[in-house]
């Protein structure tokens, strides 16, 4: 058994796209995981599974959302090793005292033509960025909600990417080693 982390994007916001947490936990059961734990409401899950080939979990997943629930999320699936290394990665490890402050984009894939230059010039006072892989940190300390980085980071980058703060990051970091 692998222990897996996943986060689905677009789930529970605004009343829309409403997947209830213990529905995500059998939705994962029926895939064959074991020991499924959710945090929170928003799509981060921790699990076990005997499936080694996580292109398959990335796309079973949505499909059995789908067939239950008439949406298809866009799901990223990690391995623990994945979480531990954008964690060991950070660039900014002064934020961490601030954890709401700090992000990690996890990337579907590494960007192959990332606009630098134009995430450079949407920076706001205080705000830092740095692409490492498939992870994409945000220092915003004013907040994200009206950071026009924040809000144009996924299209300048090229690929899919789900965000997590740091709190969240850390958290599914330890729930994953919880499963060792």
């Amino acid at each position: 058994m692998k222990t897996y982390i996943a986060l689905l994007r677009g789930i529970n916001v605004g009343g829309k796209n409403a997947l209830p947490m213990s529905e995500l936990v059998g939705v994962l059961e029926k895939l064959g995981a074991r020991n499924v734990k959710t945090y929170i409401q928003s799509g981060n899950v921790v699990f076990a599974s005997p499936e080694k080939d996580v292109s398959r979990l990335s796309s079973n997943i949505p499909l059995e959302i789908k067939k239950r629930r008439g949406f298809e999320p866009h799901v990223l699936v990690l391995e623990l090793g994945d979480i531990e290394t954008a964690i060991r990665k950070n660039p900014f490890p002064e934020a961490t005292n601030d954890p709401q402050t700090l992000h990690a984009g996890f990337l579907a894939s590494a960007p192959e033509k990332p606009d630098l230059k134009r995430l450079e010039s949407l920076k706001s006072n205080g705000e830092r960025f740095h692409l490492i892989d498939k992870v994409f940190y945000l220092h915003a300390p004013e907040g994200i909600g009206r950071s026009k980085l924040a809000a144009n980071a996924e299209r300048l980058l090229g690929v899919p990417m789900t965000d997590r703060n740091w709190k969240t990051v850390c958290k599914i970091r330890e729930m994953g080693q919880e499963l060792i």
